[in-house]
């Protein structure tokens, strides 16, 4: 992965840009029927990741972030992605940063786990921007006081919105 660049300092703090990953980068599209059956198949949603699209958009929205902040991945992905994430990231000629996943048994929606990491991110310098796709995320870190983007470029899926709000899977 190339390096974000040494600029990503103002005046010896920290600013941070923050990517979510499904929906802004990476194209969850060809996954999704795994999550509209009656009883969601959770094992193979997750086992197809590694085979995501990139999403241009957002990939070029990262790399224009990268060359004057730090990157920081803020995911709602299970912990136990983690190598997968970072393959996939890797191959996507996606910049270095954090990466931020929840944990295998935390089942919290999405607005809940993302404000918390992001929170902690804001311990470490300035939140220049916030890229995600879910708008209820997106409203609950607005009104925190991030400065946020949100991404319209990837399909719209209710299954998703569910996995992230409802089910605290993605």
């Amino acid at each position: 992965m190339a390096r974000s660049r040494p600029s990503a300092r103002s005046e010896g703090s920290l600013r941070f840009a923050v990517f979510d990953i499904d929906g802004v980068l990476a194209d969850v599209s060809h996954r999704l029927h795994h999550l509209r059956r009656r009883r969601k198949d959770w094992r193979s949603f997750f086992a197809a990741a590694e085979a995501d699209a990139l999403l241009a958009t957002g990939h070029t929205r990262l790399l224009a972030a990268a060359q004057i902040h730090a990157i920081v991945y803020v995911s709602g992905r299970p912990e136990r992605l983690r190598q997968v994430t970072q393959r996939w990231l890797a191959v996507h000629d996606c910049p270095d940063g954090a990466l931020l996943l929840r944990s295998d048994r935390d089942r919290r929606p999405a607005r809940v786990l993302k404000l918390e990491l992001l929170t902690r991110v804001a311990q470490r310098g300035e939140v220049a921007l916030v890229v995600d796709d879910d708008a209820e995320v997106c409203r609950v870190l607005r009104a925190a006081g991030f400065p946020v983007e949100q991404a319209t470029w990837a399909e719209e899926s209710a299954a998703l919105r569910r996995a992230q709000e409802g089910e605290g899977r993605t």
